[in-house]
């Protein structure tokens, strides 16, 4: 009796671990927290810096509450205002205007305290334009960091999933995810955070190469591939689509280790649901021998699907880094603003990957694909001419539409190419595919003519021209 109630437990997970909906459950599941972390940096970073590094460059300039009431007596070269960006009080330069002056009872005469900085208070509006604007190259080479390193570790991930399987390295990806989160949540400067976004691109490749291709494996006929292959893809867009706006909330309400430390916490649920589904200390390599790295990418239509990869992305990712600071400088948004910009397009881009998982096998792959890349054009040029957060919808929503529509018809693609015109191994095929998405976001955050504001004066206002 008892040697059947020891058992059942067993048999029952036995079976769980043969169901191909857990698989896909842990692979959603991975894709969702790694894109998560990805996404919820942008709303926070840019305004930590300028929060932190702005107000040491202004320390002389920092006024206490004791001082403010002093100098309301005496004419003054700078007030105070209260930043919603930091919850500091900053200091900022005044204007000497020319106006009446009034009397007080016991000191006299006191200047009009009619200054620059009450316009700025009044539609929140940072001051330092030119710390923004150098700032802004340096958010780009700190979330450009996750995807080079990404570029260069895939190369070698492919051809070690394929000697060893999938299990242990989706392990391995998710210990290095929540180490870099962890980092994330203490990180104080500009160098730890570097590390760990740059740790965050290593636990990445793992995950997203190993997840990918244990689903291509275990999903072998195409269309059902497909769907699959959709529903992980959700992962990541409800990833992108939470992460932003969570990490807005959270810092500005709670404080900015709050959202790292919730990852962490998920992380380490997903940890053990793999410990229980996907048996990780069990090696089972591949039983055919994988097509040669080189081979697969001498393949022109592997390489045709890596590059609808690479350059669908690339605007998404040129977006990252400067659009919050392109809000904070023209639309003089608030700090919880700076992620909600991006909640359109996650939303659509789920929709997206969800409806076209199915529908891009009816009326071709390749059409979705072609569509989609137009789509993304057209939404990028609409972007500039938004006034307001409001203007950032339309734009938005058909970038991640779009997208959505290339990612969720390539990738089955990718997977389907193999099995026709090369040995049905993926792991090196998904390293190319996660390649080709890196090199977008390495391109687009690392290039300094699309994170310098000096190369965008012509929309610097919003649209005005």
């Amino acid at each position: 009796m008892l040697r059947i109630v020891w058992d059942a437990p067993q048999q029952l997970l036995k079976e769980r671990r043969e169901s191909r909906k857990l698989v896909l459950v842990v692979v959603f599941v991975a894709l969702l927290l790694d894109n998560m972390l990805l996404t919820v940096v942008v709303p926070i970073v840019p305004n930590f810096l300028y929060a932190t590094e702005f107000k040491e460059i202004n320390t002389p300039l920092h006024l206490g509450t004791t001082t403010v009431s002093q100098h309301v007596l005496t004419p003054r070269a700078f007030s105070t205002i209260f930043s919603f960006f930091g919850n500091d009080t900053m200091a900022i330069k005044e204007s000497a205007p020319s106006g009446t002056a009034w009397t007080d009872r016991t000191s006299g005469t006191i200047p009009p305290l009619v200054t620059e900085a009450i316009p700025a208070q009044q539609n929140n509006c940072l001051q330092g334009t030119e710390f923004l604007e150098e700032e802004n190259i340096r958010v780009g080479v700190l979330f450009a960091s996750k995807a080079l390193m990404q570029l260069l570790v895939n190369p070698f991930v492919g051809p070690f999933i394929n000697r060893i399987g999938y299990h242990i390295p989706m392990f391995v990806g998710f210990v290095i995810l929540f180490l870099s989160t962890v980092m994330f949540a203490f990180s104080g400067t500009y160098t730890l955070l570097f590390v760990a976004r740059t740790l965050q691109g290593i636990g990445s490749s793992f995950s997203s190469v190993a997840g990918l291709g244990m689903l291509a494996s275990v999903y072998t006929d195409d269309y059902e591939r497909g769907h699959a292959m959709g529903i992980a893809l959700g992962g990541l867009a409800l990833g992108v689509l939470m992460g932003a706006p969570f990490g807005s909330v959270m810092y500005v309400f709670v404080g900015r280790s709050s959202p790292f430390l919730i990852l962490a916490f998920l992380a380490l649920l997903n940890g053990a649901l793999q410990l229980c589904i996907l048996q990780p200390s069990k090696v089972s390599p591949e039983s055919a021998k994988g097509t040669p790295l080189l081979t697969l990418l001498k393949d022109p239509y592997i390489l045709v699907a890596a590059g609808s990869l690479c350059f669908a992305n690339m605007g998404v990712a040129m977006l990252e880094p400067t659009l919050p600071i392109w809000m904070m400088q023209t639309m003089c948004s608030p700090e919880w603003q700076l992620g909600l910009a991006f909640l359109p397009a996650s939303v659509s881009y789920l929709i997206g990957t969800n409806l076209f998982g199915v529908l891009a096998n009816k009326m071709g792959r390749w059409l979705c694909s072609m569509i989609g890349m137009m789509v993304i054009g057209t939404s990028l040029l609409c972007v500039p001419l938004a006034y307001n957060i409001f203007g950032l919808i339309g734009p938005n929503a058909g970038l991640g539409f779009s997208i959505g529509m290339v990612d969720s018809s390539v990738m089955p693609i990718m997977g389907h190419l193999v099995d026709l015109r090369h040995t049905s191994v993926y792991g090196s095929v998904y390293a190319i595919a996660d390649v080709a998405f890196c090199m977008g976001f390495a391109i687009a955050h690392g290039d300094p003519d699309m994170c310098n504001s000096e190369a965008h004066k012509g929309i610097s206002s919003g649209g005005r021209q």
